[in-house]
């Protein structure tokens, strides 16, 4: 399968919002850089065809190269510089026999190589409850089938699942009757059962379900005959159901206390006495230190506090009201965004998802929440750390501290030297066409030092909205220790403002949310690492 979009509809688009084929030419595959179909055993004619219609599409665009300040140029500046050189050389590759041959051999091994990875992952589901019933079995192997693998590797797969799993084939039964019948052959008559219960044997959820595991699952379920969008929705339903599960409160056994009954009962709220957490700062700050990840990303310390969250002024959004007591325990926080270079350790294929014209440097977008709570995962696993995505209380505290500021770096207002929002650089009815930030989208992360928030973070206002862990609820007053927010709903809060937004939205205390699995162009996530 091709990573990148390949399709060429021929005439080939203007407009390159329109169609993403262009920004395949720097694609390391070559068959990608030509949007050609590897698999499809493209004539040489048809290789010479799309090298010069992408050749003449990209020659359209030089004059931007006069225009450095025009979106449009900042979107395809890398490719006015280096397409041709990119697509010249795919074509000479392709064009070469010995070359093709050595390139076809290649993605062959790595198709290969992709398709038993996919099939230990089917079998290691369906070895989970220590049994292969033979339905299960005829699966497997049409499933590998599918994937050309042949009959003597499947059965030596299965063969060898099995042996490591300590697992068996089922007894064949001679019932035809259905009460007689083991309960995985009658759920195998029902596709949408079967596929549930295999679900329910990985025993994963949300957190730790990662998309190559999603993509086999929805495999299976075709392979059981369900429509893949039936599938999808089985996994989300699935996963609703898990997430619960883990989130659920442990009750614990309360002891009986016979009271007199009264005559007249009146139900009265319980009112809990506020809790008192108690901290040493300068321990902490002692006993903890900034730190470095595997990836590079500087990791700030921030010490347990006590501050006012949401905000009461007049300019304040009502969602932002009542204000309230918040205590937030030490952890750490990236002192950057998540950048596309640290994305794609975890997820290479997201570099055909990147922003138009962004680098290495630029933050991760195109990402849901539930893409940003994966990463977490992978880090945790790769690290022996405990990351996740910030709490909103943690997000708030580390971007204003205990002075309340209106915005990061206290509270000057309408500068461009400061934060990237919609300046004059953007097209919106609301951008502010008096200031200059310097960027039409994304900036690099780090471009903004002097909006830096108390504890030396950067980019917590504007440039891209970030990810937080909570789902979104109105505010309630009273004080609250770690507030995590609800533990299941529909959307997911995010914060920070971005390149689109207005100078006001930038502001420490403005919320916004969407559902997890919303992404866009600008909003990524930075990532909270818990302390021991």
């Amino acid at each position: 399968m091709t990573q990148c979009d390949i399709s060429f509809p021929l005439p080939l688009p203007d407009n390159p919002r329109k169609w993403k084929g262009w920004n395949n030419y720097r694609s390391s595959n070559y068959y990608e850089r030509l949007c050609l179909d590897p698999y499809s055993n493209p004539s040489n004619e048809l290789i010479e065809e799309h090298c010069r219609e992408l050749m003449r599409w990209w020659q359209k665009k030089l004059p931007l190269k006069n225009q450095p300040s025009n979106p449009l140029a900042q979107m395809l500046w890398s490719g006015l510089e280096d397409s041709s050189r990119f697509l010249t050389e795919a074509r000479l590759e392709l064009l070469d026999p010995d070359r093709r041959r050595l390139i076809d051999e290649q993605l062959a091994a790595e198709q290969h190589e992709a398709a038993v990875s996919e099939f230990r992952k089917y079998l290691e589901f369906a070895l989970a409850g220590g049994v292969l019933y033979p339905e299960e079995e005829k699966n497997l192997v049409r499933f590998g089938t599918e994937r050309t693998l042949s009959a003597t590797e499947i059965d030596s797969l299965i063969e060898d699942g099995l042996r490591e799993k300590g697992a068996k084939r089922a007894t064949p039964s001679l019932s035809t009757n259905l009460s007689e019948l083991p309960p995985q052959s009658v759920a195998s008559l029902n596709p949408q059962k079967e596929f549930l219960r295999m679900l329910r044997l990985s025993n994963l959820d949300t957190m730790s379900m990662s998309d190559d595991q999603r993509d086999t699952f929805i495999d299976m379920a075709e392979n059981l005959g369900l429509d893949p969008g039936e599938a999808e929705d089985i996994v989300d339903l699935y996963l609703e159901e898990a997430d619960e599960k883990a989130l659920a409160p442990v009750e614990k056994p309360v002891r009986k206390i016979e009271l007199k009954p009264s005559p007249a009962p009146v139900p009265v709220p319980a009112k809990s006495a506020p809790v008192k957490f108690e901290y040493n700062t300068d321990l902490e700050r002692a006993r903890y230190s900034n730190f470095t990840n595997s990836f590079g990303a500087t990791m700030i310390f921030v010490p347990s506090a006590e501050f006012t969250m949401g905000s009461d002024a007049e300019y304040s959004s009502p969602n932002e009201q009542p204000v309230w007591h918040a205590t937030v325990t030490r952890f750490y926080i990236s002192r950057y965004l998540i950048t596309n270079a640290a994305y794609e350790q975890f997820d290479r294929s997201h570099a055909c998802k990147r922003a138009q014209g962004a680098g290495d440097q630029h933050p991760v977008v195109y990402v849901s929440s539930l893409d940003a709570i994966k990463f977490c995962n992978w880090l945790s696993t790769r690290e022996r750390r405990k990351y996740r995505l910030p709490t909103e209380a943690e997000w708030e505290y580390a971007a204003k501290g205990s002075d309340n500021r209106k915005f990061p770096w206290g509270n000057q207002d309408g500068r461009g030297d400061l934060a990237n929002f919609a300046d004059k650089n953007t097209v919106f009815a609301w951008s502010d066409r008096e200031i200059d930030c310097g960027y039409a989208e994304t900036s690099p992360v780090g471009a903004f030092p002097l909006g830096a928030s108390p504890f030396g973070l950067e980019d917590m206002a504007g440039n891209i909205w970030e990810w937080c862990l909570d789902y979104y609820e109105a505010y309630r007053p009273g004080p609250k220790v770690n507030p995590r927010g609800p533990t299941v709903g529909s959307k997911r809060v995010y914060r920070g403002g971005s390149w689109k937004s207005r100078f006001s939205s930038l502001r420490t205390t403005a919320r916004g949310s969407n559902v997890p699995s919303f992404s866009c162009n600008d909003l990524g996530f930075r990532i909270v690492c818990e302390c021991d």
